[in-house]
């Protein structure tokens, strides 16, 4: 199977709109270039003529371009530059480092396959500096876009009473079960498949929410957080780069957040804020 992938390029005032269909109809993340343009990707050609068609009908304003990627062996390929990385108080050890034999309370055994979060990126690196300051001994998690369920197993080897993942995704999902597995704590974890908007304000209240997801996804999932959160809980955003912050800073004022902390890595920005009491 030869993947495809589709830059699409809107006004600014339709990019997050655009990034939300691209993501609901497609079941995977969508990269947000400096330029703006958005690249989504599908399986086949006719996968990818057919979302650019569609996806003219939804908006009115917008240009798409599909190419052919490079066919890579992804089940070997994702090991590549991985090693053992600290993050806080917690280390991550890819599972066939011999780090990985004999792991402590503290260390993450994880095996990212195709799933996003290993550590190595910016934006993992950004939640979990977060994650490790803010969390309190007991809290219940959710963990919206969890991937790899790195920051899902993150918050139960930090304290949390209970975590759960949620992700879009299928086989991320999966992945995510068997690093859970994996790490012990398959009785703390739990992960789901869904739409974050519709199941975190199901799954609430909660004291903690991390999102480490693209910003116009994060701004689209701003209401259901607030209602996910008990009053005077803590949301960890990250997935963004440092020049989205003063507009994502907007978004959260105006949804009732206060921000009180921000991190940045490698030009990655995250930030937490606590919905008012």
């Amino acid at each position: 199977m030869s993947w495809w992938a589709i830059d699409v390029r809107t006004p600014r005032a339709q990019r997050d709109q655009a990034g939300a269909w691209l993501v609901a109809h497609t079941g995977q993340a969508v990269e947000e270039r400096e330029d703006g343009t958005l690249v989504a990707f599908a399986p086949d050609e006719a996968a990818a003529v057919a979302l650019v068609e569609d996806l003219g009908r939804e908006l009115d304003e917008v240009e798409a371009q599909r190419h052919r990627l490079e066919v890579t062996d992804w089940s070997t390929r994702w090991r590549e530059g991985l090693s053992a990385r600290r993050v806080g108080r917690l280390t991550i050890v890819p599972s066939w480092l011999p780090e990985a034999s004999e792991p402590d309370p503290l260390t993450i055994v994880l095996d990212p396959e195709t799933a996003f979060g290993s550590g190595e990126h910016g934006s993992t690196r950004a939640a979990l500096a977060l994650l490790g300051r803010l969390l309190r001994s007991g809290d219940d998690v959710l963990d919206l876009g969890s991937g790899s369920g790195i920051l899902t197993i993150a918050a139960v080897k930090l304290g949390a009473a209970s975590a759960i993942g949620i992700e879009i995704d299928a086989e991320a999902n999966d992945v995510a079960h068997r690093n859970g597995q994996r790490n012990g704590v398959s009785t703390r974890v739990e992960f789901l498949e869904g739409d974050a908007s519709a199941l975190a304000p199901l799954l609430g209240p909660v004291d903690l929410v991390v999102s480490n997801i693209l910003r116009s996804t994060n701004t689209l999932l701003l209401p259901a957080i607030r209602r996910a959160l008990r009053p005077g809980g803590v949301v960890i955003f990250a997935g963004m780069e440092q020049s989205e912050a003063e507009e994502f800073r907007r978004s959260l004022g105006d949804s009732g957040f206060a921000a009180f902390q921000e991190i940045l890595d490698a030009g990655w920005w995250g930030v937490a804020a606590a919905r008012p009491e």
